[in-house]
């Protein structure tokens, strides 16, 4: 079952590093392929009017309460997670980088061409499509193991220190995320509770899907 995997599946395409800045082109094709479907959930989830992301609504819950804006919130939390990855032993690669490069590209594009339903119910089905792909492209862009983003990271760090399931560990995460976001003011929507509650077991479904493809 999905929902019980553990680890990062390892299949012919996942480089044998994350330091590894000259995979071969199947690693490199599916770490972006990968990440250009993440970008693309997090783009639509935007464009769905149905909430942002629980990150997001911590950084906006921070910028009410602190002079800074939510750009640079989101930047300092990124780089404060990064810096949880010391205690964790999770390493940087180049999937760590275009993770930041094809995910903003992705969410750019989506706000740019997609147009927000005017129906609330194909807004709700937006945001519930977003989701699973993110969760699908997580998947695919961490069996590379070509390194992963700062949040990413983190799950997996903790994954293997509490040897709890991932979709557990991910929900865990953006649960408490959104939990201390909306305490400091953030706003919260239904699209933010679906993100907060699916996009563990979207990430480990990815995971099962990807390794029953392709072992």
């Amino acid at each position: 079952m999905f929902l019980k995997i553990k680890k990062i599946p390892r299949v012919n395409w996942s480089s044998d590093k994350p330091y590894n800045f000259k995979p071969k082109f199947s690693t490199f094709f599916f770490l972006c392929f990968g990440l250009t479907l993440f970008g693309l959930g997090e783009g639509l989830l935007i464009v769905s009017f149905m909430g942002a992301s629980p990150w997001s609504v911590l950084a906006q819950g921070i910028s009410l309460n602190v002079n800074l804006s939510i750009g640079t919130i989101t930047l300092l939390i990124s780089i404060a997670v990064l810096i949880l990855w010391i205690p964790l032993g999770q390493i940087l690669g180049i999937g760590t980088i275009f993770n930041a490069l094809i995910i903003a590209l992705m969410i750019d594009l989506c706000i740019k061409f997609i147009p927000t339903p005017s129906n609330y119910i194909y807004q709700l089905i937006l945001a519930i499509v977003s989701v699973i792909t993110v969760g699908i492209g997580g998947g695919i862009y961490l069996v590379s193991n070509l390194g992963a983003g700062p949040r990413d990271g983190l799950m997996i760090g903790l994954q293997k220190k509490t040897n709890l399931p991932v979709a557990a560990v991910r929900a865990f995460l953006e649960i408490s995320v959104v939990s201390i976001g909306w305490y400091l003011g953030g706003t919260v929507g239904i699209g933010t509770l679906l993100f907060a509650f699916g996009i563990g077991p979207c990430i480990a479904l990815g995971l099962y899907l990807v390794a029953k493809i392709f072992n």
